[in-house]
């Protein structure tokens, strides 16, 4: 089957290949050098495609799949990201200037060494850094009362909480710290018997809000001030599952 990859704003051919998909054929362009910036491949499912060292300034990938992509050292300078899916992307050593990432999901994404990112036009909860007196946030735990993914610390009510070295680097998703989330993220990713801790701190105690983070945020310290009652939530989110 014939792919030809167009220009964004011209709709001129940049790139034309016989594959037996559209992502050998991303592949294809990629591997012979092709000149991709300013490519029109917004909604495409480019899902795990090896994208290393891709030409793609300036491409429209609007709504894109990219999850598990692999994008190292990529040019996406001027890109426009927008609502893109790079769940667990390689974007190391990507060129990320002036690149539209307004909406994108980024949890798991790899950072390390990108360049040219904005923080504050893709993550939300930087928000936290500026508010003044105490704040709080939710904890997700186990039945057993520890975290939901890495544990460690058994978590009690009225408790002081801290980390004496947390991982402050925002290009990492996870690390150490005490994790903390919104709302929405502990719900998507609440179990049975989970439980949902309310953490209080100040914006001095945050350790790390990482870049483009779906919910998550490391705090070096705080407190287990209570429990939320989620069991609207749970019945709702069951009722919908057993009429679908």
């Amino acid at each position: 089957m014939k792919f030809s990859i167009k220009h964004r704003d011209t709709g001129s051919v940049l790139f034309e290949v016989e594959a037996d998909s559209f992502v050998r054929a991303i592949e294809s362009a990629v591997h012979l050098v092709a000149d991709l910036s300013r490519a029109d491949l917004a909604e495409a499912n480019l899902s795990e495609a090896n994208l290393a060292e891709a030409n793609l300034a300036e491409a429209n990938l609007a709504e894109a799949n990219l999850a598990r992509a692999n994008l190292a050292r990529a040019n996406l300078s001027g890109a426009n990201l927008a609502r893109a899916n790079l769940a667990r992307a390689n974007l190391s050593e990507a060129n990320l200037a002036e690149a539209n990432l307004s909406g994108a999901n980024l949890a798991g994404a790899d950072l390390s060494g990108a360049s040219g990112i904005q923080p504050e036009r893709c993550t939300p909860l930087l928000i936290l850094l500026d508010q003044v007196g105490p704040i709080r946030a939710y904890k997700l735990v186990t039945g057993a009362f520890v975290g939901a993914f890495f544990g460690g610390i058994k978590y009690q009510l009225d408790q002081v909480y801290e980390v004496s070295e947390p991982n402050c680097d925002p290009s990492q998703q996870c690390g150490a710290g005490i994790n903390l989330a919104t709302l929405d993220w502990c719900l998507r990713e609440w179990r049975d018997g989970y439980r949902i801790l309310i953490a209080e701190f100040t914006a001095a105690d945050i350790a790390c809000v990482p870049t483009a983070t779906d919910g998550k945020f490391r705090v070096r310290r705080c407190r287990i001030v209570g429990e939320k009652d989620v069991s609207a939530f749970v019945a709702v989110a069951k009722e919908g599952r057993e009429g679908a």
